[in-house]
């Protein structure tokens, strides 16, 4: 059986308005379900999400070979003489990253700029809601 998301759900998990998502309904973008009130399908709401990604690009223009990459602001900076902590908000994902304090600086990380986070790990941990 395939999992549906109401409207409010596929909004939050898309980063876009209720009212966007209702738009897309409207517009045969978006199947829903015979469920009241309205669902969408989880595999629609996925294939759309890849969609989105993909129309989005990434505003850096760097190419990589890693597929995991969150394009986002910086919104905290921890330094000290040799190490620094990063934060950056990407959408609703929030990435901390650790590095040197050299870093930072050719970098030129500060709160309000542009970042792209770049994560390739041989480990990732998947989590289901209960």
């Amino acid at each position: 059986m395939v999992a549906s998301y109401k409207i409010a759900q596929a909004a939050d998990l898309l980063g876009v308005s209720d009212d966007t998502v209702r738009r897309w309904i409207d517009q045969g973008v978006l199947p829903v379900t015979d469920a009241s009130p309205a669902e969408i399908p989880g595999d629609a709401l996925a294939a759309h999400a890849v969609t989105l990604a993909k129309s989005a690009g990434d505003p850096t223009g760097v190419r990589s070979s890693a597929r995991n990459r969150f394009t986002g602001l910086v919104t905290g900076v921890v330094m000290d003489a040799v190490a620094a902590q990063v934060e950056i908000q990407a959408g609703p994902h929030r990435v901390v990253s650790l590095m040197t304090a050299e870093a930072v600086r050719d970098l030129g990380l500060e709160v309000g700029s542009l970042a792209v986070a770049v994560v390739k790990a041989t480990t990732v941990i998947v989590e289901t809601p209960r």
